[in-house]
């Protein structure tokens, strides 16, 4: 594949992810819309929410993180390469995966009964604890499908690993929905069917991803050929696991501190704690909202770019010439992005949290804004992050993006455990932004001086990089003034119809500023075909 077909297949590969995504992603909307007015700002909504979170937060460090990320670059040149040792390595892959995860499962099943029998003066603590139990299967399956979903993914099939999720946004959304239709039934009970239903739409992704594979694949038994390559993978896996995993790890500390009023008590050394029972549920149902343009544009860049970057890793030009366009897609998409959910942010969480039937209460609905306008902020900077640590990674250079991560955690664990006295839930998320953003600035400057592409990551023109500041800025002003000229109607359909409007004005602002300014990531993520892409080096005349 020449330097041309690799750059169209970055915004034709970024678009076959957006666009299922944005699906699955819509409809986890609809799942949290729905959930949210099972569970409410509740402590009920704050131990499912800790159920689910632990279970997806494995499958973000291992099946969709580290894992993924040493195991993507070697499949992928195995495939081009030897494609019988390939089925080999993905073979004792699975089946490592399917045996690791087991036995930690198993483990932590084991952990968590201890806890609960030792916990019987706490009933708080005990729900959470046996719904986590429940959810916990989630795990391994899930981990599973996702390194499936990566094999996919190198061989250029995008379409169904991102389709994927919207198996788990149906069955929790049927499993909700029989909620409403029974009279009094009880949120604390009904958490349990819903639960199990997250639990079976592992298994069904499992089953689509295999189906997926077939014809690509060849399972074997005979994995003796892999093993040099297995075991280089595992050793490349705990610097990944730690970079990659940084925001991953940073929202389970956020959890757990969250978390505290409900497994521990309402106080911390005498004092009054500053988060409640309801303060994990509001932080689980605002993380939604800003994940939501997160997974849609950012990490969809950063999952098309990362085996081609493994592709062309050993060539210095193609490879900063790839690493440069994700970077300005990321920005593109991240820096609007971050604008628009800080002005639009309180209006939807009201909309989708609130309204017809119950949902968040006033004071929920308010502590939800702050957190996601804490969290909005660094859209952009958790979209270059996915793609900065994945550039390294196809560089096999798993160090450098380990040693930031773990400065990030430590320095996050520290904002986390001072912010929330002054800004309760939205400490947690100010927390998380700040060290995103610092983590950016500290991957670009490390990239500059080792990533294999040398120094010339600023040898594009600032104009795109100006452009796309300007737009973004004239977009929020423009939506901030329209949203204070038009007043907050009283019924949920007027609420609706003003969130959809200003969204929708937003997003044609922007598509029509690029437009106007000929701006080439618009034309990089629709072209259809190598001489749409434009030139490969991306720089047309008007970047000049």
């Amino acid at each position: 594949m020449d330097s041309k077909d690799h750059h169209h297949a970055l915004g034709s590969n970024t678009r076959t992810v957006a666009g299922l995504t944005l699906v699955s992603r819509v409809l986890g909307l609809v799942r949290d819309l729905v959930t949210v007015r099972v569970f409410g700002d509740t402590a009920v909504g704050s131990a499912f929410a800790a159920a689910f979170a632990i279970p997806n937060m494995f499958r973000r460090l291992f099946g969709e993180g580290a894992l993924s990320a040493a195991f993507l670059p070697e499949y992928t040149r195995l495939a081009d390469d030897d494609p019988s040792k390939a089925d080999a390595f993905a073979s004792l892959t699975i089946g490592l995966l399917a045996l690791l995860t087991g036995l930690l499962t198993i483990v932590i099943e084991l952990l968590l009964l201890i806890a609960v029998l030792m916990s019987t003066d706490n009933p708080d603590r005990v729900y959470s604890l046996k719904l986590i139990m429940l959810m916990l299967p989630f795990m391994p399956m899930i981990c599973i499908a996702a390194i499936l979903g990566g094999m996919l993914q190198s061989h250029n099939r995008f379409g169904p690993w991102a389709a994927a999720p919207i198996l788990l946004n149906i069955c929790i959304i049927g499993a909700s929905v029989p909620f409403f239709f029974i009279d009094d039934a009880d949120p604390a009970t009904w958490a349990y069917p819903i639960g199990i239903a997250a639990v079976f739409s592992a298994f069904l992704q499992v089953l689509w991803s295999l189906w997926a594979l077939k014809g690509t694949v060849r399972w074997t038994r005979g994995v003796n050929a892999a093993k040099a390559e297995a075991y280089s993978m595992l050793r490349r896996m705990i610097p990944v696991l730690i970079g990659l995993g940084t925001l991953q790890l940073n929202a389970f500390v956020d959890t757990l501190i969250a978390m505290y009023p409900n497994w521990v008590g309402a106080e911390f050394m005498g004092h009054p704690y500053p988060l409640d029972e309801s303060s994990n549920a509001i932080l689980f149902y605002a993380q939604r909202l800003y994940q939501f343009p997160l997974g849609v544009f950012g990490i969809a860049v950063a999952t098309a770019a990362f085996p081609a970057l493994s592709r062309v890793a050993k060539d210095p030009a193609r490879f900063n010439e790839m690493l440069r366009r994700g970077l300005r897609l990321s920005l593109y998409i991240g820096l609007p992005a971050s604008v628009g959910l800080m002005v639009v942010g309180g209006p939807l969480v009201r909309v989708l949290y609130s309204g017809f039937g119950d949902g968040f209460s006033e004071d929920g609905i308010v502590r939800a804004t702050s957190v996601l306008l804490a969290y909005s902020i660094a859209i952009w900077a958790y979209s270059l992050n996915q793609l900065y640590t994945r550039a390294f990674y196809a560089q096999n250079d798993t160090r450098t993006p380990m040693r930031i991560a773990l400065v990030m955690v430590g320095l996050n664990i520290v904002l986390n455990c001072t912010l929330i006295w002054w800004f309760r839930e939205a400490g947690l998320a100010w927390s998380t932004a700040i060290c995103a953003i610092l983590q950016t600035l500290w991957l670009s400057l490390a990239a500059k001086r080792k990533v294999r592409a040398g120094n010339d990551l600023g040898k594009s023109s600032s104009r795109p990089y100006g452009l796309m500041i300007l737009g973004s800025a004239l977009m929020g002003l423009g939506l901030w003034l329209i949203a204070n000229q038009w007043g907050l109607p009283a019924q949920w359909s007027g609420q609706l119809v003003r969130v959809v409007v200003i969204c929708a004005i937003g997003a044609a602002f922007y598509l029509i500023w690029s437009i106007v300014w000929n701006m080439e990531e618009l034309r990089w993520i629709g072209a259809r075909s190598t001489e749409q892409a434009g030139n490969p080096d991306g720089d047309n005349g008007a970047d000049r």
